[in-house]
């Protein structure tokens, strides 16, 4: 039977349309490339239209917007935290900004949740996400191939924020396990899973061309996590390949960059993060509960930084950025948002119905949160956002689901996944 969209009407299914526009626009990101579109902000235009539209239809059916219980509790009480760290902030605008930064994702976090209610709209956005990525890794591999614009000299990036290999790294690395659930799911006509194939291709070879050692650690957790939590012979084999093939196609100027994290006092780019990592234990020192205000990471560096560390660096290390400026009352906030989301998506992968998509937003979340150990930046990405709604869409899911026969991982016949089919959505 066709799954229905759960009754929201006109309004509503419009403003699930603007975030599946939003979600490929976080990938596609027209306006970096066509500067006549940038006055335009087609994402935050997207993001915000979704919200909107969302609002009038609840309004209209006389509902509230979900909050996501005490998940997103702790997610909007760490964004009031950021705005309210202004007060007491080395440098309140830059504090300002990034709590108005929050806000927009913390808008973005809600409307998934509540739009992505049905098993068909949380595989259109999984599903979108895996595709739209495609555009950016192919602008990052002809950037490369034509030796345009490299870091450092060989080191591939491309536009926005995808101009930071290590940024583009992680977001990139994200859809890799949601590709591969595609790829896997024999509910899936040949289309998709070749695109999704595609997809996980570009993206694992572009990663390897960032040279992003973080990067290429989430990539490891990330595809680690898929295959074991799917304990399928056939599924673990496709990661296998795919490992294989990296080992065999990476160049070996990669492989010799990866190695120097044993000899990491020779190289210039881990002491930054050594000297950032000092700076942010000595700001927590100084400023336990409530750090020095948010977005004040190189304001502070001058204040706390060892008399060898010159340059200034971002604290390339999320929790200790968040520890550093919202001391330790903003860090259990977080890690209370991150803990019950992934432990939303691992309990939703036992489901019969979304456990595909819930098990490879798990091991989505577990290799981004490893790439925010070295290089993770609180603001400037909604991606962090976007997976940590779907992961806790999912997990919804799980619990609303009625009659659902939860087997162990691997055994049973679970229910068939929904299908995407290109041009037409999520079909039966």
């Amino acid at each position: 039977m066709r799954e229905r969209d759960g009754g929201g009407g006109a309004v509503d299914s419009l403003a699930f349309a603007a975030l599946v526009a939003f979600c490929a626009l976080t990938y596609v990101v027209p306006a970096e490339w066509l500067p006549e579109l940038a006055p335009l902000r087609l994402a935050l235009g997207a993001s915000t239209a979704a919200l909107v539209l969302l609002l009038v239809a609840r309004a209209g059916r006389g509902q509230g917007l979900s909050l996501d219980g005490w998940r997103g509790g702790a997610l909007i009480l760490f964004t009031a935290l950021t705005l309210a760290s202004s007060l007491w902030s080395l440098a309140p605008q830059a504090s300002r900004g990034l709590g108005f930064e929050c806000v927009k994702y913390v808008g973005i976090y809600l409307t998934i949740v509540n739009l992505a209610r049905t098993r068909r709209r949380l595989a259109i956005l999984c599903g979108v996400l895996v595709l739209a990525s495609i555009v950016t890794s192919i602008g990052a591999l002809r950037w490369y191939l034509g030796g345009q614009d490299l870091v450092e000299g060989y080191r591939a990036r491309w536009v926005g924020l995808y101009a930071d290999p290590n940024r583009m790294a992680m977001t990139l690395g994200l859809v890799v396990p949601l590709g591969l659930a595609f790829l896997a799911s024999r509910a899936q006509g040949w289309p998709m899973r070749a695109l999704a194939a595609a997809a996980v291709a570009v993206a694992v070879a572009t990663i390897v061309l960032s040279y992003s050692r973080g990067g290429f650690a989430g990539l490891a957790v990330a595809t680690a996590v898929w295959a074991m939590r799917e304990k399928r012979l056939d599924r673990a084999l496709v990661v296998a390949l795919a490992g294989v093939a990296l080992f065999a196609l990476a160049p070996s100027s990669f492989w010799s960059r990866t190695q120097t994290v044993s000899t990491f006092r020779d190289d210039a780019s881990a002491m930054g993060r050594v000297h950032a990592w000092t700076v942010a234990s000595r700001i927590n020192a100084d400023r336990p509960l409530l750090g020095r205000g948010a977005g004040t990471f190189r304001a502070a560096w001058p204040l706390y930084a060892p008399p060898e560390a010159r340059r200034a660096y971002e604290a390339h290390n999320v929790f200790l950025q968040v520890l550093a400026e919202l001391g330790w009352i903003g860090l259990l906030l977080f890690l209370g948002f991150v803990g019950s989301g992934l432990e939303g998506a691992f309990k939703a992968s036992r489901d019969a119905e979304v456990g595909w998509l819930a098990r490879a937003l798990a091991a989505a979340a577990a290799g981004y949160l490893v790439c925010s150990v070295s290089a993770g930046f609180l603001g400037g990405s909604a991606h962090f956002y976007v997976l940590f709604g779907l992961a806790a869409a999912a997990h919804r899911l799980s619990l609303r689901a009625p009659a659902v026969v939860k087997a162990p991982l691997g055994l049973g016949a679970p229910a068939p996944a929904p299908r995407l089919e290109l041009g037409a959505g999520v079909a039966r």
